[in-house]
This record gives structure tokens, C-alpha cells and sequence, in this order.
């Protein structure tokens, strides 16, 4: 994960003066570098049109609102994306927690209307609720990229959803209770940027008017801080050791620091190891019910289409029969004659 565990600028702060942490989710493609950086109001995340993703670990940056208020913003590397392996995944997860350090206070998920929703993204949903519990989507909110194209066609955000939003995506709506904002990451126009951000904002701050005032937790995020608490406290009590003895200390701490992230990153692994085992085994049930479906479909069908063959047969058997007659009559006739 790279780098010392202790910051030596690390900070704890009051409830009050807390800074709201958003972290942004989705996969490659979908513009969420893109989304922290008009969020932030500067290019901070490396965001480019690539086909692999440039964002390769959780990174924070922060920014002050007009009002004054802090937001951090962590964006992730493609957690959606088949490519990385649980163990990648699940380094990142703990990485993005130790990030947010006193919890988070909504989860962005970033969906682009260019691109067409897939069940890798159905997937991911469902492990990010087993790993961090269905409670994670009180805090969500989705934000779809790609406004510029919808303005072009002079469309609304909720046109497209009425025209274009499969049964799995109103599902993962309907659990984000509908809390969704466009963003437009092309424009150069100052004011739409800020229209945006401010509407994101007010989501964010119904979120978490509605958690309580509360952010995200789990056990993952009490230990943790726990762990950094005590570790800060140590810290401060170093001042009778020289600069040796506390380079040595620090870098003890930060040795069992990083021994506490990876058991945390290992039972993650695991958690996602059998959540993609389910949705494997639903999958197959699935298309194994799918496939069943549809040879009794087709039973139906051929046993369908063999009665109507056998009917159109007897139909064309009583007409043959009736013409034979007629013809029959006439014959009969002319010999009376």
C-alpha cells in the first residue's frame, strides 16, 4: 500500500468540525476521476479516455466550500472491474477505511450514460453490501456522468432513466432511495460546475440528516481508529527519546500498523471470495431456471405447431374428401343424364 502507516500530520477532529468524506465507486470508463475533480474544482485525479484504468490506488484530496465547509474525496481504482483479483480489491477497501478514518459520510456511485449497465456492476453492488452490510446503501448516492451528451440530445436525466434504466439498476435505485445527480465533468461553464456540486451537496447533507449525522462505520473503521488513536497518543509521548530511538519507535508502529491492515485486507478477501462463490451458484440456478424455461417453451411450441400441423392436415383431408364427393355427385349426375 506503500509508504508509512503514521502520518506525522495526522489530525483528529471534533464532530463539529468534521469534514465530510466522499468516496467515489464504479467502474473503468465511467468517469469517476473525472467526478473528483469538478467536485474539487481542480485536476487532482489523473483522468484520461483509456480503455484500462489510470487510477490505480485510493487516493484523498480535499477542498473548501464557499461556505467553508472541508470535503475529502477519496476516488478508488475500478473496484467494479473483473480484472483485479479479491486480494487487489480487498487492499483497496481497507486502504479507502483507513482513508476515511472517521467513517464516510456518502458513497458516490458513478455510472455513465454512454455506457451500458452491466451485471459486473450488479455484481459488485451486491459484494460491497456483504462486505460492508446492507446499511452501506443508506449512505449512497449515484451520480451519472456523460450530462453534455444527454443536453445534446435535449434530454433529462429522467427521460433516459424511464427510457433506458434495466430492472437490476432501479433495484440499486430504489435501495439508494432514488438520490441521484447529473454532472456534466466537459463544461468549462463556472456556474453549472457549482450548480452541480451544490446539488451533490445537498444530497450529501440529506444523507446525512438522515443517518443521524452519523457517517459510515463499521468494525473495520472502530479498530482502525482506534489503532491510530493509540498510536498518536504513543507518538506524543516520544518527546523525552532522541530522533533515533523515535525514527526506530515510528517505524515499529508502522510494522504493526501494516500487520493489522493485512489480516483486515485477508478477511475481506475472504468475505469476497464467498460472495462471488454465491452469485456464481445464483448465476447458474439462474440460467439453469432460464434454460428450463425455455425448453419447456419449446416443447410447448413444437407440441404447439405438431397440432397445428395435424389439424391443418385433417382440414386439408375433410376438404380433399368433400371436393371427392362433389366431384362424385357431378359424375353421378351426368350418367343420370
Amino acid at each position: 500500500m506503500g509508504g508509512s502507516m503514521v502520518d506525522d500530520d495526522w489530525e483528529f477532529t471534533s464532530p463539529s468540525s468534521s469534514p465530510s468524506t466522499l468516496v467515489l465507486l464504479g467502474r473503468t470508463g465511467n468517469g469517476k476521476s473525472a467526478t473528483g475533480n469538478s467536485i474539487l474544482g481542480r485536476k487532482v485525479f489523473v483522468s484520461k479516455a483509456k480503455a484500462s484504468g489510470v487510477t490505480t490506488t485510493c487516493e484523498l484530496h480535499k477542498t473548501v466550500l464557499g461556505d467553508g465547509h472541508v470535503v475529502n474525496v477519496i476516488d478508488t481504482p475500478g473496484l467494479f472491474d473483473t480484472v483485479l483479483t479479491h486480494m487487489d480489491i480487498s487492499k483497496e477497501i481497507v486502504r479507502c477505511i483507513d482513508l476515511a478514518k472517521d467513517g464516510i459520510h456518502a458513497v458516490l456511485l458513478v455510472f455513465s450514460i454512454r455506457n451500458r449497465f452491466s451485471e459486473e456492476e450488479k455484481a459488485a453492488f451486491q459484494s460491497l453490501q456483504n462486505v460492508f452490510g446492507e446499511k452501506i446503501s443508506d449512505y449512497m448516492i449515484v451520480v451519472f456522468t456523460g450530462g453534455d451528451e444527454l443536453e445534446e440530445n435535449d434530454q433529462t436525466l429522467t427521460e433516459y432513466l424511464e427510457d433506458n434504466c434495466p430492472k437490476v439498476l432501479k433495484d440499486i435505485l430504489h435501495q439508494c432511495k432514488n438520490r441521484v445527480v447529473l454532472f456534466d465533468n466537459k463544461t468549462k461553464d463556472k456556474a453549472k460546475r457549482a450548480e452541480q456540486v451544490n446539488e451533490l451537496m445537498s444530497l450529501v447533507g440529506n444523507v446525512v440528516s438522515e443517518n443521524g449525522g452519523i457517517p459510515y462505520s463499521n468494525e473495520l473503521f472502530s479498530t482502525l481508529k482506534d489503532k491510530r488513536t493509540k498510536m498518536h497518543e504513543e507518538i506524543q509521548s516520544l518527546s523525552g527519546y532522541s530522533k533515533q530511538e523515535i525514527s526506530v519507535l515510528k517505524a515499529q508502529m508502522s510494522e504493526a500498523y501494516a500487520e493489522q491492515l493485512k489480516q483486515f485486507t485477508e478477511r475481506i478477501e475472504q468475505k469476497l471470495q464467498e460472495t462471488t462463490l454465491r452469485l456464481e451458484r445464483q448465476l447458474a440456478e439462474e440460467q439453469a431456471a432460464r434454460l428450463e424455461a425455455e425448453m419447456r417453451a419449446h416443447k410447448v411450441q413444437a407440441k404447439s405447431s405438431n397440432e397445428i400441423r395435424k389439424l391443418r392436415e385433417s382440414l386439408e383431408k375433410a376438404r380433399q374428401e368433400t371436393e371427392d364427393l362433389r366431384q362424385q355427385a357431378a359424375n353421378l349426375k351426368c350418367a343420370i343424364l
